[in-house]
């Protein structure tokens, strides 16, 4: 696939995979993006999943065709993008291997080699020049992981953006960019805001026409539509304004309870959605507890504390900095309620999250003061919210 003239796409499709590091269901497969700049020198970008070493070595002879490659760009070691860089010189043993220095020192973590006597440190700003076209360098550490860089190029308007703008799914297949990207980004990424808006801003300086990402498809329209969710999601502000009710159950009675309130907001015209933690992809519960801009937490105290998959949830949100939000809850007890404590201490270290009140309490199943209170609760996660 072409993208620009000189620059062709040169990666795989994986559909064999089930879990995508070992812990995300991608149903529709994963790519590992590489490409090539076809110049006065060649500039191969990345490689591929060792599984699929031959089909891209192949690819990338046919887009080569007979020609020898000058340099090898490595943006991020992750095995699924770095796997091949010996491979790929020892069949081109006159090839250049040009990364950060921290990824030369991965490098030889993973390889027993730094490519000492054949390779190309470059810093923030650095720039090689293959002919008409010139790369420029840019550090993006912990974006997601601290040896990654950036590519611009300046003659096509390119920005090969490493995992960032990336998304699960394979090439192959058409489905909403947005869904699978936001899960992608809160999942992998999410935990690095500061750096991911440390990059925007060096790339908000740049005139930029694609983006090519490690994973997923290539952006050439609408680019600041893509910015600015990266923003947004970067920055920890929702993007939805409405309701996420995530809820565990042990005999449906807390389950009564997230689902009548989910009706009580849709009867006020509110956007609602809600999740089974103990059935649902965890991965897209948490994609849409930092999607929507008021999140209600509803679970069972369970042997002096919170029912598991709730105690997960909340892991999960704290470890990816989760802030700037409202928070209701739903707890539930049949002698000792202790849920909504033990989820307000979970949440105790994260920035800028309030308690909307009322906190409602459910004593084994709902009654007639349970329901007045989820009315109450209801009420108030309706305010500041456009109907």
């Amino acid at each position: 696939m072409n993208i620009t003239n000189d620059i062709k796409y040169i990666g795989v499709n994986d559909h064999d995979i089930d879990l995508f590091e070992g812990q995300y269901a991608v149903p529709n497969g994963m790519s590992y993006n590489s490409y090539v700049i076809v110049d006065e020198k060649i500039a191969v970008m990345d490689t591929v999943d060792i599984h699929f070493t031959q089909e891209w070595l192949g690819n990338l002879r046919a887009a080569l065709g007979g020609k020898k490659p000058d340099y090898l760009v490595v943006s991020h070691m992750e095995p699924d993008h770095s796997a091949n860089i010996d491979n790929f010189l020892a069949e081109y043993p006159e090839a250049v291997v040009v990364a950060s220095k921290m990824a030369f020192t991965m490098m030889g973590q993973f390889f027993g080699t730094e490519y000492e006597n054949r390779r190309i440190i470059v810093k923030d700003g650095d720039s090689l020049s293959l002919g008409s076209h010139t790369l420029v360098f840019y550090t993006a550490p912990m974006v997601h992981w601290p040896e990654v860089i950036v590519t611009y190029d300046s003659h096509d308007k390119v920005l090969f953006s490493a995992d960032g703008f990336g998304k699960f799914g394979a090439m192959d297949i058409k489905e909403d960019w947005v869904c699978e990207a936001r899960r992608y980004y809160i999942g992998i990424v999410g935990k690095f805001g500061q750096p991911v808006q440390a990059l925007l801003k060096k790339a908000s300086a740049l005139d930029i026409d694609y983006i090519c990402p490690l994973h997923g498809e290539i952006l050439s329209e609408n680019l600041g539509y893509y910015i600015g969710l990266y923003d947004t999601w970067s920055s920890y502000q929702p993007e939805t304004d409405g309701v996420f009710i995530a809820y565990t159950s042990v005999y449906g009675h807390t389950q009564e309870a997230a689902v009548r309130l989910a009706g009580m907001l849709e009867d006020r015209g509110v956007s609602v959605a809600v999740a089974d933690l103990a059935r649902c992809d965890m991965a897209e519960a948490v994609e849409d507890a930092f999607r929507y801009s008021k999140t209600v937490l509803a679970t069972t105290t369970y042997n002096t504390g919170i029912f598991p998959p709730m105690q997960e949830f909340l892991h999960h949100l704290t470890e990816r900095c989760f802030q700037n939000r409202q928070i209701g809850i739903i707890e539930n007890g049949s002698w000792a309620p202790m849920a909504a404590k033990v989820m307000q201490k979970e949440l105790s270290g994260c920035c800028n999250l309030s308690i909307i009140q009322p906190v409602v309490t459910i004593k084994s199943s709902l009654s007639q003061g349970s329901l007045e209170a989820l009315e109450k609760l209801a009420d108030a996660l309706c305010e500041g919210l456009e109907a």
